[in-house]
C-alpha cells in the first residue's frame, strides 16, 4: 500500500515511478485530445492559464525554445510591422536615400515608392501632378519628383541677379569686395559643417548602404521609438496640411492676372520709369491729378463729392492689402502717369495709418513689402523734374518723426513728398495750413478739392459722420451694385443738396459770435438787448482783427487765417530766391528753394514755438470750459436738489456720474493755471516741458474715469429710464446754448479726445525747439508719457468697438455661434455666389456650373464664417431686407484656396477647401475676386505666423 501513496493529487502514486509515468502520459494524451477539439479562443485561454501558472524558469524555457526555432530579431521589419509604421519610418529618409532603399528588396521597393512618401516632398516645392493617378498605379509622385529635379536650373544668387535683376541699390567697390569676402567665408564654413556631418553619418550609416561609399543620409540624432509613432502621427498630418495651405497661397494669381492660371511677371525697378518713356513733353498737361481717399475718414462721401472735375479719385477700404491698393491705383490710371498724387488717410503727426496693419512710420518704412509698395507707387507719379509730387493730407510736417518719414520717402523713391505743417486741434483743418516745401502757385488741397466744400467738410466732420451713419444705412442697399467711389459721390451730393451747406462756412463765424453774444446776454440780463448785442459783436470783431494780425496758428475756427499765412510765407520765399533764379539751373533752383525755406524756418522757429505754446494754452482753456459746463450745468443743480430734500438723483448715483470728471477738472484746472503763469513771462529760453511732465505723472485720475466710463453711461441710461425727474432734468439742460448744443454723454467724450491734441501740440513744440535747448529733454519725457497713455486709451476703444462689432454680426446671422473672443476682429465681408460643378472629371475649361446659393463670407483674423444670404421684401415697399443663415466656420490655417481660370462657362470663380467640405464661389466682378483673394491670403499667412 505504500507504493500507492499519492502526491499532488488523490490518485497519483508517489513512489511507483513506472505507474506514475504511465498515468502522466495518459493524461497528456487526454489533454492533447481535448486541445485538438477546442476552438482558437479556447486554446488561447488555456495557454494564458498555463503561462500564468509558470515560474520564471519555465517562461525562460519557452522563450529559448522560440529563439532557437523562430529567429524574430533577424526578420525584415517591413514584413513584420504594420504597413503604416513602416511607411512612417521611411518618411524620415531623404529622396536620395529612398531611392537607395528601393534597391534592397522587393518589399522595400514597394514601400519606398508609395505616393504618401513622395507627395509631401513634391508639394513642398510646389510641384503638382498634371493628372490624377489611377487606383492601381503607384510611383507616380516619385517619377514626377525625379522629372522636376532633372529639369531644374540651379543659379547662384549672383547669376540670378544678373538674369532677373534686383531691387537693391548698386553698391560701391568696397562694399562689393566686402560682400564677396563674406560669401567666401560663409561658403567655407558650410563646407566644413558638411564634411563634419558626413563623418558622423559614415559611422552610423544604414545597413542598405554598400561598401565604404559615403552616404548623405540625413539620419536624425535620436531615432524615434515605436511608442512615439502614434503620438506623432497627428503632428505629421498637421505639418503636411500646413504645407499644403502655404503652397495653395503661393500659387494663387497675383495682381491683374486673376483670370489665368499663373501670374504675369513684374517689371524690375530699373524698367519702371521706362514704361512711360514714350510720353513726350507735350503730354505733361494731359496727365491727371490723382487722389486716394480712405473709407476710414469720417464722412468720406462728402469728401469724395468735394473732388474737382478731372481729378481721378479712388476710395479704398481700410482692410485691403498693399498689393490690392496698387492694383486699384494701376487700374484707375489705366497706363498713364499722374502729375500729382494725394493720399487722404487717417494718421497723426508721426505716422500714416494707410491700411489695417500698416501704420507707415520711421520704424517700418524700410520693411521689404512697405518699401516695395512705395517704390512702385512712385513709378505712377511724374518725376520731380516734370513737376510731379505726392501730397499726404496728414500733418507729418508738424513733428520731427513726420518730417523724417517724408525725407526717407523722397530719398528712397526720388519723388517729392509734402504734408501740412499746421496743427488744428479737434478737426481736419490742418490741411488748410502751410505745406512743407510747397512751391506751386496754389495750395495742394486746392489742386484736388473744391475749397468751399472742403472747408465745410473739415468744419463739421464729426456731426456729418453721425448723420451719414443713418444715410448710409438707407442708401447703400440701393447702391450696392455700384462702385464705392460712385456711391460715395452720390451720397455726398445728396447730403450737400439736402443740407444746403455749400456756403455755410461764410456764416460759421457769425453764427458762433451770435451764440456767444446770446450767452453773455443771458448772463447780463440787460434792459437793452439789441444795443448790448451790437456792442458785443463790435468788440468781438476788433479782437478777431487783432488775432489775425498776430499770425495765430490755425485752429478750428479760423481756416482763412491759415491760408493767408501760407500765401504770405510763400511770397517771402519767392522774394528771397528771385535774385538767384536767373543764374541757376533747374536742379539748383530746387536746392536754393529748400535752403531759403530752411533759413526761414530757423529764423521763425522761436516765434512758431511761442504760437504753438499759446495754442496749447488756448485749447486747454476751452477744454477746461467744457468740463466746467458739466460741473455747473449738471452736477451743481443735482447736488443742490439733494441738499434741499428734493433729490432728483441719489447721492450714490451722483457720486458714480460726476466724481471722476470733477477730479479731472481739478487736475486740468491746475495744469491750466501753471501754463497761464508760465506764458505771462514767456521768452525763447523758457520751458514748458516740466509742466507737462508734472501733469503726465498724475494721469491716474484719468485712469479711474476711463475704467468707470461704461458704468457712467449705463447709469445715465438707467436713471433716464427709471426716474422721470431726471429725464425732465436732462431734457431741460441737454443741447442748449449753455452746453454748446451738446448733451451730457457728448460732453463726457472730451477727455478721451484731448490726448490726441496734447500729442500733436507737444510734437509741434519739440519740432520748433532747438536741439541744445534745455526744454527738449522734458518735452521728450512728456511726449513719452502722453503717448503711452494714449495707447492705453486707443486699446480700450479698440476692444469695445471690436466687441460691439462682433455682437452686431452675431445678431444679424441666424444660428450664429458666439463670436466674442480675445483679439478677434472682422477684416472683410464678401458676397459671392455658390456654384455646383456638374462634372468634375473633365478639364476646367469645359466644366459647366450652376448657381445654387448666395453666400456671404465673413473673414475674421482667425476664422472664416460662411453663411447663406437671402433677400426678403415687404409689401408696398421698394427696399428689401437681407437675411443671413449660419452654415459653418473654418479656421484659417486649415483653409485651402484654389483658383478657377476663367472660361466661357464661368467667370471670377475660386474654390475654398475646408477639412470636410469645399465651396465653389464666384464674385460679381473681377476686381472683387482679386481684392478678396489678396485679403484672404494675407489673413491666412498672418494667422499661421502666430
Amino acid at each position: 500500500m505504500e507504493s500507492f501513496h499519492t502526491r499532488f493529487s488523490a490518485w497519483t502514486p508517489f513512489s511507483n515511478k513506472s505507474l506514475n509515468t504511465q498515468l502522466f502520459q495518459e493524461r497528456v494524451a487526454l489533454i492533447s485530445h481535448w486541445f485538438d477539439l477546442w476552438t482558437n479562443k479556447q486554446r488561447q485561454e488555456f495557454l494564458l492559464t498555463i503561462f500564468l501558472r509558470c515560474t520564471k524558469s519555465q517562461l525562460r524555457f519557452v522563450q529559448d525554445w522560440f529563439s532557437e526555432r523562430m529567429q524574430v530579431a533577424k526578420v525584415d521589419f517591413s514584413t513584420v510591422l504594420p504597413r503604416f509604421i513602416s511607411l512612417y519610418i521611411f518618411s524620415f529618409l531623404s529622396p536620395k536615400d529612398l531611392c537607395a532603399a528601393a534597391q534592397v528588396s522587393w518589399p522595400w521597393k514597394f514601400l519606398t515608392e508609395q505616393d504618401c512618401l513622395w507627395m509631401p516632398k513634391c508639394v513642398k516645392f510646389g510641384w503638382f501632378l498634371p493628372y490624377t493617378p489611377t487606383d492601381n498605379e503607384y510611383g507616380a509622385w516619385k517619377r514626377h519628383y525625379i522629372a522636376c529635379v532633372s529639369h531644374l536650373d540651379w543659379l547662384t544668387p549672383r547669376e540670378a541677379a544678373a538674369t532677373y535683376g534686383t531691387l537693391n541699390e548698386p553698391k560701391t567697390e568696397d562694399e562689393e569686395l566686402l560682400e564677396r569676402q563674406r560669401e567666401k567665408c560663409l561658403r567655407k564654413r558650410i563646407w566644413e559643417e558638411i564634411a563634419l556631418r558626413n563623418k558622423e553619418l559614415f559611422k552610423v550609416r544604414p545597413p542598405w548602404v554598400s561598401g565604404t561609399c559615403c552616404s548623405s543620409v540625413l539620419k536624425p540624432r535620436r531615432q524615434p521609438r515605436l511608442s512615439q509613432t502614434v503620438r506623432e502621427q497627428v503632428g505629421l498630418h498637421e505639418a503636411l496640411e500646413k504645407q499644403l495651405v502655404l503652397t495653395s497661397l503661393e500659387i494663387l494669381p497675383k495682381r491683374s492676372n486673376i483670370s489665368g492660371s499663373h501670374s504675369y511677371p513684374l517689371l524690375s525697378k530699373k524698367y519702371w520709369h521706362g514704361v512711360h518713356k514714350n510720353d513726350d513733353s507735350s503730354s505733361y498737361a494731359l496727365r491727371p491729378h490723382f487722389i486716394l481717399i480712405s473709407s476710414r475718414i469720417p464722412a468720406y462721401e462728402m469728401l469724395v463729392e468735394s473732388v474737382k472735375a478731372g481729378v481721378v479719385s479712388v476710395v479704398y477700404e481700410h482692410s485691403i492689402t498693399l498689393e490690392s491698393l496698387l492694383y486699384l491705383i494701376e487700374k484707375a490710371l489705366d497706363g498713364r502717369k499722374a502729375q500729382s498724387m494725394g493720399i487722404f488717410s487717417d494718421g497723426d503727426s508721426r505716422e500714416i495709418n494707410l491700411l489695417q496693419g500698416y501704420k507707415i512710420g520711421v520704424k517700418n518704412l524700410l520693411r521689404p513689402e512697405v518699401r516695395d509698395f512705395w517704390e512702385k507707387l512712385g513709378s505712377y507719379v511724374a518725376t520731380e523734374e516734370e513737376g510731379g509730387h505726392v501730397d499726404f493730407f496728414v500733418p507729418l510736417g508738424a513733428s520731427e518723426a513726420g518730417t523724417e518719414v517724408l525725407s526717407q520717402l523722397s530719398q528712397l523713391i526720388g519723388t517729392f513728398f509734402t504734408a501740412p505743417t499746421g496743427i488744428a486741434t479737434g478737426s481736419y483743418q490742418h490741411i488748410l495750413s502751410d505745406w512743407l516745401g510747397s512751391h506751386w502757385g496754389k495750395a495742394p488741397s486746392s489742386i484736388y478739392f473744391c475749397e468751399a466744400k472742403l472747408q465745410t467738410w473739415s468744419s463739421f466732420t464729426d456731426f456729418l459722420e453721425e448723420t451719414l451713419k443713418t444715410v448710409r444705412k438707407q442708401l447703400y442697399p440701393l447702391f450696392k451694385e455700384l462702385q464705392k467711389s460712385i456711391s460715395g459721390r452720390m451720397i455726398g451730393q445728396f447730403m450737400f443738396d439736402t443740407m444746403g451747406m455749400t456756403n455755410i462756412l461764410n456764416n460759421q463765424e457769425t453764427a458762433q459770435a451770435l451764440a456767444d453774444g446770446l450767452m453773455e446776454l443771458s448772463k447780463d440780463d440787460s434792459d437793452k438787448p439789441l444795443e448790448f448785442l451790437s456792442y458785443f459783436l463790435l468788440k468781438k470783431r476788433g479782437k478777431k482783427i487783432k488775432d489775425f494780425e498776430g499770425n495765430v496758428i490755425p485752429t478750428k475756427c479760423d481756416p482763412k487765417t491759415t491760408f493767408s499765412l501760407f500765401m504770405k510765407e510763400r511770397s517771402v520765399v519767392e522774394d528771397n530766391s528771385w535774385d538767384t533764379k536767373s543764374r541757376l539751373s533747374k536742379n539748383d533752383l530746387n536746392v536754393e528753394a529748400l535752403i531759403n525755406l530752411e533759413r526761414i524756418l530757423q529764423k521763425d522757429s522761436a516765434e512758431k514755438r511761442t504760437r504753438v505754446v499759446r495754442e496749447l494754452l488756448q485749447s486747454e482753456r476751452k477744454y477746461v470750459q467744457m468740463l466746467e459746463i458739466v460741473r455747473d450745468v449738471y452736477f451743481a443743480p443735482l447736488k443742490a436738489a439733494l441738499s434741499s430734500n428734493r433729490a432728483i438723483l441719489s447721492a450714490a448715483n451722483i457720486q458714480i456720474l460726476f466724481s471722476d470728471i470733477l477730479q479731472i477738472l481739478s487736475l486740468n484746472r491746475q495744469f491750466l493755471d501753471n501754463l497761464r503763469d508760465r506764458l505771462q513771462e514767456w521768452g525763447p529760453a523758457h520751458c514748458v516741458g516740466e509742466i507737462v511732465t508734472k501733469f503726465g505723472s498724475q494721469l491716474n485720475t484719468y485712469t479711474n474715469f476711463f475704467n468707470n466710463y461704461p458704468v457712467i453711461l449705463k447709469t445715465i441710461e438707467k436713471c433716464r429710464e427709471m426716474i422721470p425727474a431726471f429725464r425732465t432734468f436732462l431734457k431741460r439742460h441737454d443741447k442748449t446754448i449753455v452746453t454748446k448744443m451738446l448733451s451730457l454723454p457728448e460732453l463726457l467724450l472730451y477727455p478721451s479726445r484731448r490726448f490726441e491734441e496734447y500729442l500733436n501740440l507737444l510734437y509741434a513744440v519739440r519740432l520748433h525747439t532747438p536741439a541744445e535747448h534745455v526744454d527738449r529733454g522734458d518735452l521728450t519725457t512728456a511726449i513719452d508719457q502722453i503717448k503711452k497713455y494714449k495707447g492705453y486709451i486707443d486699446q480700450m476703444k479698440q476692444n469695445i468697438n471690436m466687441k460691439d462689432h462682433l455682437s452686431d454680426i452675431q445678431r444679424i446671422i441666424w444660428g450664429c455661434p458666439t463670436l466674442s473672443e480675445v483679439n478677434r476682429y472682422l477684416i472683410r465681408v464678401q458676397d459671392v455666389a455658390q456654384l455646383h460643378c456638374c462634372d468634375e472629371e473633365i478639364s476646367f475649361s469645359l466644366r459647366l456650373y450652376e448657381h445654387i446659393h448666395d453666400l456671404s463670407l465673413f473673414l475674421f483674423n482667425d476664422a472664416l464664417l460662411i453663411s447663406s444670404r437671402g433677400t426678403s421684401h415687404t409689401p408696398f415697399e421698394r427696399t428689401s431686407k437681407t437675411t443671413y443663415q449660419f452654415i459653418t466656420s473654418v479656421v484659417l490655417h486649415r483653409l485651402l484656396i484654389e483658383n478657377i481660370p476663367d472660361s466661357k462657362y464661368v467667370k471670377n470663380a475660386f474654390i475654398l477647401q475646408g477639412p470636410k467640405y469645399k465651396w465653389i464661389c464666384a464674385t460679381e466682378v473681377e476686381d472683387e475676386k482679386f481684392l478678396w483673394l489678396s485679403v484672404l491670403r494675407n489673413a491666412i499667412k498672418s494667422s499661421m505666423e502666430k
